[in-house]
């Protein structure tokens, strides 16, 4: 499976700050990616570079098989979608108008306005001016924006941060059901419990580096412990060890029919970061 993005050693530098040091990863067509981490941690840095908003220090990036400089070209842009701090709208148009300013921009046919305000819960809103719309309607409203012409390469700086939970579930069936047609997703968020909805690997990034990047599940198994939690009837709660002595008591509570539900007891990611780091997102 070809890779859509290839980073090796990436360096960037404000000043005498910093903000990220000898990243290095890839991500394959059709993934779906999460960078985790704090505010500060260089997420948005990280995307910024990746869409040719900022310059490298150092380092060598390629989008689509070629260096980052090519995302200049109008060819390249049209394959990608972006959502980011300051992904703003025309205040003065209804959501509706700036939609159609950028099927025209794109290409794309305006029946595919209704089909995105769907996908971020804003059909019934589409006439609202832009000043008028909340914090959270802009951010789905940029969002319909950044996926409308259904871009090879999509990339999301805190998706959800401004959404109900409502919003916030429904924006995620929408996000699933680009990844199934095909779009590849870079996500940058310091909500675990979205990484680990959406993404199939995760990165947690401190202080501008990678400290792990693999599977949500494969990051919890390498720090889950050597018990299993059972509970049984009653609403009693048992811990065992995953042994055969463990094993022989599961048995005899399934043969007893007090038997409930069984956990391995695995951390969580949120758990897991702050083990690597010392610090909460």
């Amino acid at each position: 499976m070809e890779n859509i993005i290839e980073v090796r050693n990436l360096m960037k530098s404000f000043g005498n700050k910093q903000a990220l040091k000898n990243v290095s990863f890839h991500i394959k067509k059709g993934e779906t990616i999460g960078f985790l981490g704090p505010s500060g941690s260089g997420k948005t840095t990280t995307i910024k570079i990746l869409t040719s908003q900022l310059h490298l220090t150092a380092g060598e990036v390629k989008v689509f098989g070629s260096p980052i400089q090519k995302l200049n070209d109008p060819a390249y842009m049209r394959r990608i979608g972006i959502l980011t701090d300051n992904s703003g709208l025309y205040e003065r148009l209804t959501i509706y108008d700036n939609l159609e300013l950028y099927c025209n921009l794109y290409d794309v046919k305006k029946s595919r306005i209704d089909e995105v305000l769907k996908a971020v819960n804003l059909v019934s809103d589409k006439k609202t001016v832009g000043k008028n719309l909340s914090k959270g309607m802009k951010q789905r409203a940029t969002l319909a924006r950044a996926i409308l012409h259904e871009p090879d390469l999509l990339f999301l700086d805190e998706p959800t941060s401004a959404l109900d939970p409502v919003n916030t579930k429904h924006i995620h069936e929408g996000l699933k059901q680009l990844n199934e047609r095909g779009t590849t997703i870079f996500l940058t968020t310091h909500d675990m419990a979205e990484a680990e909805e959406l993404c199939d690997r995760v990165a947690f990034l401190h202080n501008g580096e990678i400290r792990k990047f693999d599977t949500p599940q494969m990051i919890r198994n390498e720090y889950a412990d050597s018990t299993i939690t059972l509970m049984l009837a009653g609403n009693k709660e048992v811990v065992v060890n995953k042994d055969e002595e463990g094993a022989q008591e599961i048995y005899k509570y399934m043969k007893d029919g007090q038997l409930q539900t069984i956990h391995s007891n695995e951390p969580t990611l949120g758990e897991i970061f702050v083990q690597l780091t010392g610090r909460n997102l």
